[in-house]
């Protein structure tokens, strides 16, 4: 235990996800769900296929079904006995003569190669086959990409559009998945204002739009969370207390922006620690400093408790960092869930090293290199905008042109 007056020293960004990804448990609950209705959900359970696919063996080509035997000459003329297109079944096909064929008909019984049309020249009845073919060629085979019996799909593969495409092409017109997050969210700060509640004209000296809440909403949109929004809530520990009694009841996650710092009017820190408590406070991260992790407790267990901080690029950041895989985690994702970074060279120079890991936002410039933003204020709504995503830069190191960094997009971090 730290000694009274110790400051306690702020945990890693390693750490901190670490803390999360350890406490976060999977919502129990699953839903069935039509399986055109199931894109971004979480899979439930493993889906195995009950077919071959294909289930028969058929052309990748519109072109002419042959016995390569016939075709070996290399300038081959064949009689066209008959014409399959997609969704028929052709006959026997006979030697020396070839079957006219559109792109996933069936293989006709005796074929065992298709030549695509470019190499053929068909006249009246007949076609003259100028190439020859190989046994097999241009052939999918029955059960080349899934077998009877496999398994398509795992359990805690948060679903796409391709994964959707998968599971339709194996007939699965329904799949199970984890319920949806519930997800409350609250902004505190007297200072805070809607926009459309007062002309930007006629705001007070010291009052703001609340630029966050239609951020994190946002996100939180693009996960697929169930939100309540218990929009404004006044700076005064009981308002704060008695928001995330209400707010415990009936969430998973409770999410709130601003108030985590450490001054007299901030008091998310000692409203949670009376109604749960904290397990984290504080990480050396920069934008982003004042994150805070804990829980509030109900009747019948408790909430998880997220508190983002106010400044409205530090909130963006530290929700893409953090937030979203402690969500992916929680929706039952049981593969990667942190973002993936790619090397990238800097056409910037950043001469002076912070004691923090900081999130720097950039952009790709036409040289595929990294353009900085110049202004990293973390109160600088524009540069999230501006950017195509951030530079992990770690603690203590600097950035010369020409150097390679980690670059996360953002295309990484928002879905």
């Amino acid at each position: 235990m730290n000694a009274p007056g110790h400051k306690a020293p702020m945990l890693s960004v390693r750490e901190a996800l670490d803390l999360l990804l350890d406490a976060a448990l999977p919502v129990g609950e699953t839903d069935t769900v039509p399986t055109l209705e199931a894109n971004g959900r979480v899979l439930a359970e493993d889906q195995r296929s009950t077919i071959d696919v294909p289930s028969a063996d058929n052309t990748q080509m519109d072109g002419y079904a042959v016995r390569a035997a016939d075709c070996d000459s290399g300038s081959a003329t064949l009689r066209v006995a008959q014409r399959i297109p997609a969704g028929s079944v052709g006959q026997q096909l006979e030697p020396g003569t070839a079957a006219r064929i559109f792109t996933g008909a069936l293989i006709p019984p005796g074929a065992d190669a298709v030549v695509m049309q470019e190499q053929c020249e068909a006249v009246g009845d007949s076609v003259t086959v100028r190439h020859a073919p190989r046994a097999g060629e241009w052939i999918r085979r029955r059960g080349e990409d899934i077998g009877a019996g496999a398994t398509i799909l795992a359990a805690g593969t948060r679903l796409r559009s391709q994964e959707l495409g998968l599971a339709a092409s194996v007939g699965l017109a329904t799949l199970p998945v984890r319920r949806r997050l519930r997800v409350a969210v609250f902004f505190t700060g007297d200072e805070l204002t809607m926009p459309g509640d007062v002309p930007a004209d006629q705001l007070k000296p010291g009052s703001i739009y609340n630029s966050n809440r239609f951020t994190l909403r946002g996100l939180l949109e693009n996960f697929g969370c169930d939100i309540t929004d218990y929009g404004i809530v006044p700076d005064s520990l009981e308002a704060t207390r008695s928001t995330l009694r209400e707010a415990a009841r009936a969430h998973d996650l409770i999410i709130t922006s601003g108030g985590v710092s450490v001054g007299e009017e901030d008091h998310i820190k000692p409203a949670v620690e009376a109604e749960g408590r904290l397990n984290m406070w504080q990480i050396a991260v920069k934008p982003g400093k004042p994150l805070a992790f804990g829980q509030v407790d109900r009747p019948e267990g408790h909430a998880f408790f997220l508190g983002l901080p106010g400044n409205p690029v530090s909130s963006f950041v530290t929700f893409l960092l953090f937030v979203r895989p402690f969500l992916l985690r929680l929706q039952g994702v049981s593969g990667p869930v942190e973002p993936r970074g790619y090397l990238l060279r800097a056409d910037f120079d950043q001469a002076k090293a912070d004691r923090r890991n900081e999130f720097l936002r950039v952009r790709v410039n036409a040289a595929g290199g990294l353009d900085l933003f110049p202004n990293q204020s973390s109160g600088v709504l524009t540069s999230t905008v501006w950017g195509d995503g951030l530079v992990d830069n770690p603690a203590g190191n600097r950035i010369a042109s020409g150097d390679l960094v980690r670059f996360i997009p953002f295309a990484e971090l928002q879905n």
